[in-house]
């Protein structure tokens, strides 16, 4: 059962978000996103335009042309000269996906995302770990980026189709993968061990910190392992969505 406090949490309304640009609504529309109003530039041509416009007829979408103006007014940056106003997004509950997820496969992949609070890392590490075949990703509800349209653009679409779950107590939600049977391995530059010296043939949880402070200390202490990339040059650590996209394609090159 929720708490108070996490029931408030969970149920604070949103505004509609909005996404940009003709492939961004596209995207959207092919992953079935509950989409609202599309805003379409007048005079807007070209192949991939009229891509879109057939789309939109065909599925009887609600549309509206307007004048740039009104695109720039919604917060549009690089809007191709379309915008998309979509219903808030909708997270899955850990304890309905995690049972789910333990039934119908041997070994799930969830990513674990400790306090990661830019947007575009946030897309770009959804992007990776849906190419790699990740089950879902659980950021916390404080202190993080959520998903929105700078998110979904940088994702490619990725955060349409992952799960995506928000926890308030980190801690204790990894306590209970641990208890479900899965193995939390996280990724810090004090770790001794290799990210290719695990065996990532089990359940696993990859747990990636933020990009200022790492992993807290409360979260690392109940890991099954700590591992870290290897670097070569001056620079010392990699950005966290290329660190996360490297963890990601180990687990991918060990199962095969």
């Amino acid at each position: 059962m929720l708490s108070t406090i996490e029931n408030k949490i969970m149920e604070s309304k949103q505004k509609d978000d909005y996404i940009y640009g003709i492939r961004s609504v596209l995207e959207a529309i092919e992953a079935e996103q509950e989409i609202n109003t599309i805003f379409v530039k007048e005079g807007l041509n070209g192949e991939l335009a009229s891509k879109l416009m057939g789309t939109i007829k065909n599925l009887e979408l609600k549309y509206q042309y307007v004048p740039v103006q009104k695109l720039v007014s919604l917060g549009a940056k690089n809007h191709q000269g379309v915008v998309a106003s979509i219903a808030p997004v909708r997270y899955h509950d850990l304890k309905e996906l995690l049972p789910q997820l333990l039934e119908e496969k041997a070994n799930p992949l969830i990513l674990l995302l400790d306090r990661i609070t830019d947007v575009r890392n946030f897309g770009a590490i959804a992007r990776s770990a849906e190419c790699a075949g990740a089950d879902a990703i659980i950021i916390p509800i404080r202190n993080a980026a959520k998903v929105s349209a700078d998110a979904i653009k940088t994702s490619a679409g990725a955060l349409y189709t992952l799960p995506v779950c928000r926890e308030l107590n980190m801690k204790k939600t990894v306590k209970n993968l641990l208890k479900s049977g899965f193995k939390v391995v996280a990724a810090t530059e004090k770790a001794e061990q290799l990210y290719t010296e695990v065996d990532y043939n089990f359940p696993t949880v990859i747990v990636m910190g933020s990009e200022d402070t790492g992993i807290d200390e409360e979260i690392l202490r109940f890991a099954t392992e700590e591992v870290a990339i290897p670097l070569k040059g001056k620079i010392s650590s990699l950005n966290v969505a290329a660190a996360a996209t490297v963890l990601l394609y180990e687990v991918v090159r060990q199962r095969g």
